[in-house]
């Protein structure tokens, strides 16, 4: 290991440690979380090189207060899961003025006066939220009803309550029965498109999963964005062998120690915000000219998550397997969409749900990560909106062009 690899594990497991005793404890622990950070200390130790720390901050305090990232708003509501968890959601509707310009493109289309009023349920991925969809959600709004959410414990909803009083852990499964509740409340008659993005993804197989007749009747279409139907326990997040195994072995008593020291943890986290920094960056994106607004917009939303909620949601993916909900899907319009650079949920898993949909549109993105939406957002709207066309929701070309810009001048849409 590099004596810049050494520093950046060094780091990172003192930030894990709280006390002496506890810090003994959980040796292994900052061992084995070092192995992951070790993957991006090549690229920190290069910008600690080249960008003094005083100017790293200055500029993310920087992209903070001038990023447009995630400033998009619509009409609030909110749901309730069965546990009692309050699930928080935006709508954008249909823009009046703009309908009737497209209408009679619209008749063409579908022949009839009116396409049947569809809504757009998009649902975010870990440790993310409903702004993680910036880009395509302004490429959209006014065009078609759209739903953004937050999934329990993330963004604007509130703490899970099973969680929060019993630590119960969270399933997949009861991700996908707060996505009926959303779905219940913000859209409960019309057809529906669900979109999903890793985690979001397998809570749509899990609503599909537990309730077939909802997708049966009401679901027009789906699209599925660097995401996994399971075997997520076999993922080596780009490590040696050696490494990843190590981590699984330690990482889920790791996170569930953190957890119970979460006001220290965060703090460690904020001393070694550019080695944080560098590990986001290496498992969200995979070009090298990713705009920091951008990046640090990943940042802010991750950075978000508490570590006891990072801990809560963590084991669930490794018992997801959601293989064979993906039939309710297979008379559906499905696309299933992938980054290459992808080490989260790697493009094999994007390949494998095309392979048990064959009529499903895969698209490989090169040189994208697991945040591909926000990486290339050109790619993903552009296919969405093929989708949302093909379902019938929206008139050809209605979104294509106004999907944003990934530069750090971009505005909201």
């Amino acid at each position: 290991m590099s004596e810049s690899s050494a520093e950046a594990v060094t780091a990172l497991a003192s930030a894990t440690g709280v006390a002496g005793g506890w810090r003994r404890a959980t040796g292994v622990a900052g061992t084995a979380i070092g192995v992951v950070a070790a993957g991006a200390a090549a690229g920190v130790a290069i910008e600690r090189l080249t960008v003094g720390r005083g100017m790293r901050r200055k500029a993310r305090l920087a992209l903070d207060s001038a990023g447009p990232y995630g400033s998009l708003r619509g009409t609030p509501g909110k749901a309730t899961a069965d546990d009692g968890t309050e699930l928080y959601y935006e709508v954008d509707d249909v823009d009046p003025e703009a309908v009737p310009a497209l209408g009679p493109r619209r008749r063409r289309l579908f022949g009839r006066k009116a396409p049947a009023p569809v809504t757009v349920v998009f649902s975010h991925g870990y440790c993310l939220s409903q702004d993680s969809w910036h880009f395509q959600r302004a490429a959209l709004r006014g065009v078609v009803r759209t739903v953004h959410w937050d999934q329990r414990s993330h963004g604007r909803s509130g703490r899970g309550v099973r969680q929060a009083q019993d630590g119960t852990a969270v399933s997949i499964d009861q991700l996908g029965r707060d996505l009926k509740a959303v779905i219940d409340a913000a859209a409960p008659e019309g057809p529906i498109v669900l979109v999903g993005h890793s985690m979001g993804g397998m809570t749509m197989m899990a609503l599909a999963d537990q309730y077939p007749a909802l997708v049966r009747d009401r679901v027009a279409a789906v699209a599925l964005v660097g995401t996994s139907s399971g075997r997520l326990g076999e993922v080596n997040f780009g490590l040696p062998v050696a490494g990843v195994n190590a981590v699984r072995r330690v990482l889920p008593g790791v996170l569930k120690a953190l957890g119970t020291q979460a006001a220290l943890v965060e703090k460690g986290r904020r001393a070694t915000a550019d080695l944080f920094a560098g590990v986001i960056k290496r498992y969200s994106f995979a070009s090298r000219d990713v705009d920091p607004a951008v990046a640090r917009f990943a940042e802010r939303m991750i950075e978000g998550t508490p570590i006891d909620v990072v801990a809560e949601f963590y084991p669930a993916f490794t018992d997801h397997d959601k293989t064979e909900a993906l039939g309710y899907f297979a008379d559906l319009p499905v696309l299933v969409l992938a980054g290459i650079g992808d080490l989260v949920t790697p493009s094999e898993h994007s390949e494998a749900i095309a392979d048990l949909l064959p009529e499903a549109e895969l698209v490989l993105v090169p040189d994208a990560g697991h945040l591909v939406m926000l990486e290339h957002p050109e790619v993903v709207t552009d296919r969405l909106a093929d989708l949302l066309t093909r379902a019938g929701a929206v008139p050809a070309g209605a979104t294509v062009g106004g999907y944003g810009s990934t530069s750090s001048t971009a505005q909201p849409g």
